[in-house]
C-alpha cells in the first residue's frame, strides 16, 4: 500500500490538509487568517473546519476582541 492509499479520508481535501499543516505549527489561528492563507471562501472553509472538529482533529474557541467575535482553531494532540 502506498502512502497516498493509506491517507486518512479526513485529509483527502487540500483545505483540510492545509488547515492541519497550518495548525500543527501554530498554537491558535483565527478563521480569517486561515481563510486568507488557504484562499478559501467563508462557507467552504467553515464546512471543512466543522468536519475536522467532528473528527476531533481540531478544537475551537470563541472570544470577543472589543465588540467583534473571533473564532480561533488549534490542532488537538
Amino acid at each position: 500500500m502506498s502512502i497516498i492509499e493509506g491517507l486518512n479520508k479526513a485529509f483527502e481535501n487540500k483545505f483540510r490538509i492545509g488547515t492541519m499543516a497550518i495548525l500543527v505549527v501554530n498554537d491558535w489561528v483565527d478563521f480569517n487568517t486561515l481563510k486568507k492563507l488557504l484562499e478559501a471562501s467563508d462557507g467552504n472553509l467553515a464546512s471543512h473546519l466543522t468536519a475536522l472538529e467532528k473528527k476531533e482533529y481540531i478544537r475551537l474557541k470563541k472570544e470577543f476582541v472589543g465588540r467583534k467575535p473571533r473564532t480561533s482553531y488549534q490542532a488537538t494532540s
